[in-house]
């Protein structure tokens, strides 16, 4: 069996490259698989091989190889084989995505050619998970989610603080899982904090000891980008060339200025909270950016790809 699926992707790849007719002589002399076969052999291998493509839905034609049509050969015609595009919006490819990422056929996700056929695979700012490892934060997930559902307060410590948090909501981002709310003591603020950098995380209290505000979204509460996930308070300048603006344009988030040059390129003004984050998201654009200022962030950048 493996042997006639493989001589089928050859007849099929030799058909599609050829772009012409191709006589059943051409296929028997180069399409690997045929050439060793008897005459008999070959006409009733070829046969099967050409039935089989048809009930595959694959549209084999025989067509004239010239304008007396005294020769005739075997075509797979490219406007009735190719997948029309479907017109996914970026949302649908982006959900088709992650959809791909999360069903692991024999252990491995599949790869983005799939994808690609559909429209292009969704860009994305890094190459972080699009899954949490839970490993051995297992168990403050479901004490968090139990917070979440039965409106407790959660008291854990978080950078060497004590925390006691209204816990509003769960969001599971960039491989990680944020608990959302307001502290008890500043109710006015909502915060993001990762769980697995909280410890001694505990549900304390008792059930439905706050009110979650109507149409609240934690999702709202992470950052759109990694590099806005962070303690510091940097504002970058980054010079994009006009070959890779576009995708800048298309990945800078709502608090950045934008502005564009004559010659299609543009500069970007950011807040960074995260330097790391972003010296690996410019790092993504290999020559096509530049970092402007501050220069400590600069040399920062200089230093990754030195130590590369």
């Amino acid at each position: 069996m493996q042997k006639v699926i493989e001589r089928i992707l050859n007849l099929l790849a030799f058909l599609l490259t050829a772009e012409r007719p191709v006589t059943a002589d051409e296929i028997r002399t180069t399409v690997a698989g045929y050439q060793q076969a008897g005459d008999d052999a070959w006409r009733r291998m070829f046969e099967r091989d050409k039935d089989l493509l048809r009930r595959l839905g694959i549209p084999l034609e025989l067509r004239p190889t010239d304008a007396w049509e005294v020769e005739h050969g075997y075509v797979v015609p490219a406007d009735d084989y190719a997948l029309p595009d479907p017109g996914l919006t970026d949302e649908e490819r982006a959900a088709l995505w992650l959809a791909a990422q999360v069903v692991r056929i024999g252990g491995q996700p599949p790869g983005p050619d799939a994808l690609f056929k559909l429209g292009g695979a969704p860009l994305t700012a890094s190459g972080e998970p699009l899954a949490a490892d839970l490993g051995t934060q297992a168990d403050d997930l479901a004490e968090a989610f139990a917070a979440v559902s039965e409106r407790r307060t959660l008291r854990f410590g978080y950078r060497g603080t004590p925390r006691t948090l209204l816990p509003y909501g769960l969001v599971h981002r960039r491989g990680h899982w944020y608990v959302v709310g307001p502290e008890k003591r500043a109710q006015d603020t909502i915060k993001a904090f990762r769980l697995d950098r909280t410890e001694g995380l505990a549900a304390t209290g008792t059930s439905e000891s706050f009110t979650r505000p109507e149409g609240f979204r934690a999702a709202d509460a992470i950052p759109e980008a990694p590099w806005q996930a962070g303690e510091e308070d940097v504002v970058a300048t980054v010079h994009f060339d006009a070959a890779m603006a576009w995708w800048a344009r298309r990945q800078l988030t709502a608090g950045a200025t934008v502005t564009e040059n004559d010659d299609g390129s543009l500069e970007a003004t950011i807040t960074v909270a995260n330097p790391e984050a972003f010296i690996g998201w410019i790092l993504a654009f290999d020559d096509h950016a530049v970092i402007l200022s501050p220069p400590e962030l600069r040399e920062r950048l200089l230093a990754r790809v030195g130590a590369a």
